[in-house]
């Protein structure tokens, strides 16, 4: 699939006469794969899930808070590290070379309703919290019968 495609899954398909107000859907889910290709495989990371919160936790074993950003902008939430990666972490020469200390980028697309609380670094693993606020208009309620 060539890159073009990618940069616009709905290219060429037309569902205007089929829905009405999805459009910023479809944006954001094309905005989606073109994250998803300027991502790099490094750090590896997981999701993990408690009640209305998220937490997004990666391996950066090695850097420190300086060494990276956690930056909010337009429902995407990108991790990057700043250092700059010709400073090798350790001296010595190296009998075998396992551990990356290569740049990075990561993004990651967030609904509307999901709001970042914060990051901690902690034993090599930086840990974004996240919580799914349910805006007032879209929690359930009883309808009075009159």
């Amino acid at each position: 699939m060539n890159s073009k495609a990618l940069s616009n899954p709905f290219n060429g398909l037309n569902f205007i006469p089929y829905s009405l107000g999805f459009d910023d859907q479809f944006d954001r889910i094309s905005k989606y794969v073109t994250n998803q290709v300027s991502s790099t495989g490094f750090p590896p990371y997981n999701i993990r899930k408690e009640d209305n919160k998220y937490f997004i936790d990666l391996a950066v074993a090695g850097l420190n808070r300086e060494d990276m950003e956690v930056e909010v902008n337009d429902n995407v939430l990108t991790i990057k590290s700043t250092w700059d990666e010709k400073m090798e972490p350790f001296v010595g020469e190296y009998l075998h070379k396992g551990l990356s200390f290569s740049k990075f980028t990561r993004k990651f697309d967030l609904a509307d309703n999901v709001m970042v609380l914060g990051s901690t670094l902690q034993n090599g693993i930086l840990t974004v919290a996240l919580e799914k606020v349910v805006p007032e208009h879209m929690k359930p309620k009883k309808i009075a019968i009159t």
